[in-house]
């Protein structure tokens, strides 16, 4: 009998060793609505899930555009997404009825997702892209991409947000661009990782931005851009060749803390509100050439590693260029005390003996 007991705890041992990892005890949760008319394709899956739990159960791009093509929204979250959405593939259809005021969007191709676009906490593989020149691609339904990793490039140029944008904590290690897009409410990006090249080109933000603690870690495109509400860009960091040129912020431009690397241009831009440069460093070329400052600005404690460009700038008050000389002064001092103490120091240890 004992002989038997044994032998059946060796099988029972043996068959739980032969089990794929994370198998014996996964705790693994999946939430999959039951599906139907205008039920958002939904996908959960828990912090819990192992990255083969997760690659088992990837959804393909063919599935987004499906639900799209159906009516639906997307609701992702900790997936795995392979394959490209061409989202110029959609059919054309009529501008929504939200739109209808808006004589910029008129007698164009429409392309509509109908309700949320929401991939979070997520690994996106492929492309995403809106590639049609003279087409529109409309969002619905809130975008949220918080927290997602994408791959590759993220074209969603030429697209209309009707709902709030959520890029907090995404992480693009690819291009990123948003070419002309039109955002009707709120933008939410803190601490959101940009790739190579980060374009929002002729865009128009209508409600509040944020990218506070942001990084865009290549070129940084924000040319000709309209922003209609207040902006929060501080504590912000553009590593390589950034361009605000021909922008105009109407509310106030926050770029206090912020840290630019490589070029900065502000030619021709209007600040029509407030703009907070307090503790900015710029590290390279700083050409604020032709700017509008037209309310209060606040250039207090800026680095200027070298010598700004304010030719041709309109202001209130006289514009702080040697913001960097006065640091470097007050650096001088501060060493120059520090000899003549280290002088006297010595002068008086030779005197005791």
């Amino acid at each position: 009998m004992m002989n038997r007991m044994c032998a059946w705890i060796m099988v029972g041992g043996l068959a739980i060793l032969w089990l794929p990892p994370g198998a014996a005890a996964s705790n693994c949760q999946i939430e999959t609505p039951a599906s139907g008319p205008g039920v958002a394709l939904t996908l959960h899956l828990s912090t819990d899930c192992t990255e083969q739990e997760r690659e088992a159960r990837a959804v393909d791009a063919a599935q987004l555009l499906q639900a799209f093509r159906e009516g639906k929204g997307i609701d992702l979250s900790g997936v795995v997404i392979r394959g490209d959405l061409s989202l110029d593939t959609l059919p054309v259809g009529s501008l929504p009825p939200e739109l209808e005021g808006m004589k910029e969007l008129q007698g164009r191709e429409v392309r509509v997702i109908p309700g949320s676009m929401t991939i979070v906490n997520s690994v996106v593989r492929g492309a995403i892209r809106h590639g049609s020149t003279q087409g529109l691609l409309v969002v619905k339904g809130p975008a949220t991409f918080s927290g997602t990793r994408f791959e590759q490039l993220v074209d969603l140029s030429r697209a209309v947000f009707i709902q709030p944008v959520t890029l907090s904590s995404a992480v693009f290690l690819r291009e990123s661009y948003f070419v002309q897009g039109r955002f009707l409410r709120h933008v939410f990006a803190e601490k959101t990782a940009f790739g190579p090249h980060t374009r929002f080109h002729r865009s128009v933000f209508q409600g509040s931005v944020t990218f506070q603690q942001s990084g865009f870690n290549g070129l940084a495109e924000f040319l000709e851009v309209v922003f209609e509400k207040d902006v929060n860009l501080s504590r912000t960091s553009f590593k390589l060749g950034t361009g605000f040129s021909g922008s105009r912020f109407k509310g106030l431009a926050d770029f206090s803390e912020a840290s630019f690397d490589r070029e900065a241009f502000f030619t021709f831009t209007i600040f029509e509100g407030d703009a907070y440069f307090r503790r900015t460093t710029f590290r390279s070329t700083a050409d604020f050439s032709d700017a509008s400052f037209k309310g209060r600005d606040d250039f207090s404690k800026v680095i200027f590693e070298k010598s700004p460009q304010f030719t041709g700038v309109a202001r209130s008050a006289p514009v702080q260029a040697s913001l960097r000389l006065e640091n470097q002064t007050i650096q001088y001092a501060i060493i120059l005390s520090l000899l003549v103490f280290s002088a006297l120091l010595i002068a008086y240890l030779i005197r005791l003996r």
